[in-house]
């Protein structure tokens, strides 16, 4: 190939041998605006080498503090806490994935054929997921007053959206071959969604809901912060008074008790879908 048929096929195709100028000149004014961003954001929150290294400083020497972790004398009242936060997991989980099934048809595609229904479904959730769940909840201890209650209804009512979310777009997902074949059957609309969509996506729908259960677990620790109940209020309580030791052994606790959660979890979910552990050597 000679010099002028490169010249040729360059001045046709310019970008197939490398950035032009113009292209050259917009990266660099982008990395640009991405430093001068990122140095603002740095400035505007005072994020400074000093201020860093103090906080790691404070923080190794709360980690010191922490060791060797202790329950301390209430330490029934630590139990008692993280029973609570298991337990309003349990049941923020369970109504919430309760409730989502009818919602997550409603937000399918291949069963909600109505576009404005659909789409008034669907914004809803992202409306209500949209919020945290800890705004949920202070909302809750505000409307029914300090305890489990408002920490129930936060996870529920957050959970839910979020839920429909993923059943919606499981049974979107579903094969249509199975509904198609008992309505050619003489099956109603109805019976095929029971028997042709469902028993596709339950696994995923119970694989999910087990998920939950086991991340509201710890976020029922956070909404007892904020006065929802759970063991969040014996770690508040003790990080007013530097009982750090205390604070580490309920971290410790709750994580014990998030493995067991995942580990019994996986076990109910090979059971219920059907999958055999398969002996090792």
């Amino acid at each position: 190939m000679t010099a002028e048929e490169i010249a040729q096929w360059q001045a046709k195709l310019p970008r197939a041998f490398g950035p032009t100028g113009g292209t050259w000149l917009l990266r660099w004014l982008l990395g640009a605006a991405f430093i001068l961003w990122l140095g603002t954001l740095l400035w505007w929150f005072d994020i400074t080498p000093r201020r860093l290294w103090n906080g790691l400083s404070g923080l190794a020497t709360i980690v010191r503090l922490m060791i060797p972790p202790s329950p301390g004398e209430l330490w029934w009242d630590i139990m008692k806490g993280m029973a609570e936060s298991v337990a309003m997991a349990f049941l923020g989980t369970v109504m919430a994935a309760l409730v989502a099934v009818p919602l997550g048809f409603l937000g399918a595609r291949n069963i909600v054929t109505v576009t404005l229904l659909r789409f008034s479904v669907r914004r809803l959730f992202d409306g209500v997921r949209g919020v945290d769940q800890l705004i949920w909840a202070l909302a809750y201890v505000r409307a029914v007053g300090l305890g489990p209650l408002a920490g129930v209804l936060a996870i529920f009512t957050s959970d839910t959206a979020v839920l429909a979310k993923l059943y919606a777009e499981a049974i979107e997902n579903a094969e249509k071959r199975q509904s198609e074949g008992i309505v050619a059957a003489g099956g109603s609309r109805l019976q095929a969604i029971r028997f042709g969509v469902l028993p596709q996506v339950l696994p995923v729908m119970l694989a999910q809901a087990l998920y939950f259960f086991e991340s509201n677990t710890r976020s029922a620790a956070i909404l007892g912060v904020v006065g929802a109940g759970g063991i969040g209020l014996q770690i508040a309580e003790r990080i007013k008074v530097r009982h750090w030791d205390e604070v580490a052994f309920i971290i410790l606790m709750m994580v014990v008790t998030v493995g067991v959660i995942d580990w019994l979890s996986a076990r109910v979910r090979r059971r219920l879908i059907g999958i055999r552990e398969t002996p090792v050597g």
